[in-house]
């Protein structure tokens, strides 16, 4: 499912190239990039993250690769959930929240003035720790975002596309006006996914999806990462490295730092493909934490 590029996320209706008329500069390192497989969908630069005036996440900079799954770990507090957020936008709804630096979306920069955040949380979804399914039946949760962003189509079409497209369909198909509280957590967690997935976007972010899950359920949902990944790119926070091993391509490490004043902040320590994070890390603090010194 490749996305164009040109696709409207101005709040006016023009595309990228009418609205945001920017000049894609290089938002990374070659040598980070060229370490990069794939097309870049997500560059970070120099991204930090304020609370206020706290710093909670500084000088992050990583480039996410069309249909990979990446992982970030680390111990709490080290930002890797603030970084996600911080890619669709959804520390905008946090009072005093701000990003410094640059996050670019096929080279645009989603924090421009002229950038609908509610068009990039379209284009770039997310499932969060806790399943949140709305109060209604099975169908109006998959239904609602296809409503909401007057998505044309046969309704009942779509929704089965989205159930079968989150390895739910099988199991709801003849239950679709039961409430959705009705279902096991990991099934509310798929239907989550589901409702994600039917306004089509090009990435999906997950924010610790498994934790509140049984181990059978946990295997579902990585299962079904897999498959999305062949038309989706994944980013996934998680605090099981097991997981993070089993399931993504590449890993970013990320820790907490004190600095000369005292303060506590988040930030990137190592990012690489997912195999040597875990058995040849270049850094220490990495090998420190995969081996269980810390955290």
């Amino acid at each position: 499912m490749t996305q164009s590029t040109d696709k409207v996320l101005s709040s006016d209706g023009l595309t990228f190239a009418d609205r945001l008329t920017v000049n894609v500069t290089e938002t990374a390192t070659a040598a980070h990039r060229a370490s990069v497989a794939g097309p870049v969908v997500l560059d970070l630069a120099n991204v930090s993250v304020f609370y206020g005036s706290y710093e909670a996440v500084r000088q992050t900079t990583m480039s996410i690769a069309r249909n990979q799954i990446t992982a970030m770990i680390g111990p709490s507090g080290c930002g890797k959930s603030t970084i996600l957020r911080s890619l669709n936008r959804m520390n905008d709804l946090i009072p005093g929240a701000r990003v410094a630096g640059r996050i670019s979306f096929h080279g645009t920069d989603i924090y421009a003035p002229e950038v609908d955040p509610i068009q990039v949380r379209r284009r770039i979804g997310m499932v969060f720790q806790k399943p949140n399914p709305f109060p209604k039946s099975i169908y109006e949760n998959v239904a609602y975002g296809l409503k909401i962003n007057k998505i044309k189509g046969n309704m009942d079409d779509m929704v089965e596309q989205a159930l079968r497209g989150a390895a739910l369909w099988d199991e709801v198909k003849d239950k679709l006006k039961m409430s959705a509280l009705a279902l096991s957590g990991g099934q509310q967690q798929r239907l989550c996914i589901a409702r994600t997935i039917a306004v089509k976007p090009e990435v999906i972010l997950m924010d610790e999806p498994c934790s509140a899950l049984d181990p059978i359920a946990t295997a579902k949902i990585e299962d079904l990462m897999y498959e999305l990944a062949a038309d989706y790119t994944i980013v996934i926070v998680t605090h099981n490295m097991q997981q993070a091993a089993r399931v993504s391509h590449r890993t970013a490490f990320f820790s907490a730092e004190v600095d000369e004043n005292g303060v506590r902040y988040g930030r990137l320590v190592e990012y690489d493909e997912t195999q040597k994070i875990f058995t040849n890390p270049r850094e220490k603090r990495t090998e420190d934490y995969i081996t269980g010194r810390f955290g």
